[in-house]
């Protein structure tokens, strides 16, 4: 295994690489928080056949689309190195893809559900092409460590900034571009966050460098390849947490929205919300308009990113001191009680909701770097016990979990809203059991997935211990070539 001589990064990489995932959760973030609510109250499709749609189309993509793209990325070789090139070549059409996907053509009801199959089906491969070969290259930057915790903590900086936007602006943006036609606003959007995605990938390939170079003698076959795979127990875990962690975000991001609409109370939302809005405006920063329930959204939203924020930077150093395993189990496990307490808010407790959301925010935050970090350690363990790079196959625990659990969450919240009779556009109040429904979807529903994950984690082997063994281990075999 062949290695730069130095392992160190620069800033301007850890930055050029971050652009890379802030251009892709302009994607995945509208993906998680809208598309439910975009199928069902925007295109008009019945709730169970979005629920079908979101989970047939996502689990192919995720068992289908990503083992194949990492298996194919391990085997590319180019001047570029193995996983920079396809970044370069999806960015444009993912861009693209992402337009179609969230347009609204004048068709009949069953050339609209045949339409979002393809479209949907179509963002999700290109997304795996460009996503995955993404995540694999932080696993070949750098063999260091602590420089890959650092780049992780830059990584997810950027991951936040646009979770902001999206969570935060894109709600009344949407409102505002489309002048009340949400079908209209909202293909404005896409198109915009196309083009920006598309040049902040592009500065992704130019900045970065792959530093880690598989030995030219080193061969194995897919099937060696997914035999290790499934001999490797740390992978099984990360596969398993990364579903859970994914269902979890799908659930509640996906269900926020239905939440202010339709559960929590206008007058006590109005009365807390004003005093911000107006102190905002008073600054010039007029971003969410007169509107009651986009102004609450937004701001509900802005809290817990902003506080996520606040965790991810604690992140790298609490990583560094006890080890990523433990800190993450730690903060994934109080994080999950302010999900939970979510079941004991009468719609009037705006105060409890939104500090509940900012705790919840800051807890989680410190784990959003280590999840990928992890796999990336993971992937050295793999080099480590079977002196056999497979990077990108590696990583296709992440995508698989991630859009297995981004579909399976996705079609939850649409089927669940359906099991408790929601009615979609509804001028009338929803009954009793959608308004349940709608509360256990932000509360306890998403409380299971994440509680189950941090169970996973005393299974799982990579302490800190076993990480400075097989850095170590693996740093002394790069040096002498063995």
């Amino acid at each position: 295994m062949s290695t730069s001589t130095s392992q160190k990064l620069s800033v301007a990489e850890k930055v050029g690489y971050s652009l890379g995932d802030l251009a892709a959760n302009l994607v995945f973030q509208t993906l998680m928080t809208y598309l439910a609510y975009f199928y069902t109250d925007i295109y008009k499709l019945d709730a169970d056949d979005a629920s079908a749609l979101i989970l047939t189309v996502g689990l192919i993509a995720a068992f289908g689309f990503n083992p194949v793209i990492g298996a194919l990325a391990d085997r590319t070789h180019s001047k570029w190195g193995k996983f920079r090139p396809w970044i370069l070549f999806t960015a444009i059409p993912l861009g693209v893809a992402a337009l179609l996907a969230f347009s609204t053509p004048d068709f009949s009801y069953k050339g609209k559900v045949i339409y979002a199959a393809v479209t949907y089906t179509l963002l999700l491969l290109l997304y795996a092409a460009n996503n995955l070969p993404y995540s694999a290259l932080s696993g070949v930057i750098t063999g260091d460590m602590k420089e890959r915790n650092s780049m992780s903590a830059y990584r997810f900086v950027a991951v936040m900034f646009a979770q902001f936007f999206v969570q935060v602006f894109m709600l009344p943006i949407i409102e505002s571009a489309g002048g009340g036609d949400k079908a209209i606003g909202i293909e404005k959007v896409m198109t915009w966050l196309a083009i920006i995605g598309t040049v902040m990938l592009l500065i992704t390939f130019v900045t970065t460098k792959e530093r880690i170079i598989p030995k030219p003698e080193q061969k194995s076959s897919l099937k060696e390849d997914l035999g290790d795979l499934f001999k490797n127990r740390p992978w099984v875990i990360m596969l398993v947490l990364t579903t859970l962690v994914f269902i979890t975000l799908a659930l509640k991001g996906g269900s926020y929205v239905y939440y202010f609409k339709n559960y929590v109370d206008k007058e006590s939302l109005t009365s807390f919300i004003t005093p911000i809005n107006n102190a905002l405006s008073g600054i010039g920063l007029n971003f969410f308009g007169e509107d009651a329930l986009s102004a609450g959204f937004g701001l509900f939203n802005a809290g817990g990113i902003i506080f996520m924020i606040v965790g991810i930077t604690l992140s790298k150093r609490l990583a560094d001191k006890y080890g990523k395993r433990d800190v993450f189990g730690v903060a994934l496990f109080i994080s999950t009680l302010f999900v939970l307490a979510f079941i004991l808010f009468p719609p009037t407790s705006v105060k409890l909701m939104f500090a509940s959301q900012i705790l919840h925010g800051f807890f989680y935050g410190i784990t959003i770097p280590l999840l990928w970090a992890m796999i990336a350690d993971v992937a050295d363990f793999s080099e480590w016990r079977n002196n056999r790079r497979a990077t990108a196959i590696i990583f296709s625990a992440m995508m698989v979990g991630l859009k297995g659990g981004l579909s399976i969450g996705s079609a939850l919240v649409a089927k669940i809203l359906s099991v408790f009779h929601y009615a979609p556009n509804s001028t009338d109040a929803q009954p009793e059991s959608a308004i349940q429904g709608i509360k256990l979807l932000v509360s306890v529903f998403p409380a299971i997935p994440f509680l189950i994950g941090a169970a996973l984690l005393f299974f799982y082997e990579i302490n800190k211990t076993k990480e400075l063994q097989i850095e170590a281990e693996l740093k002394q075999r790069r040096l002498t070539g063995s």
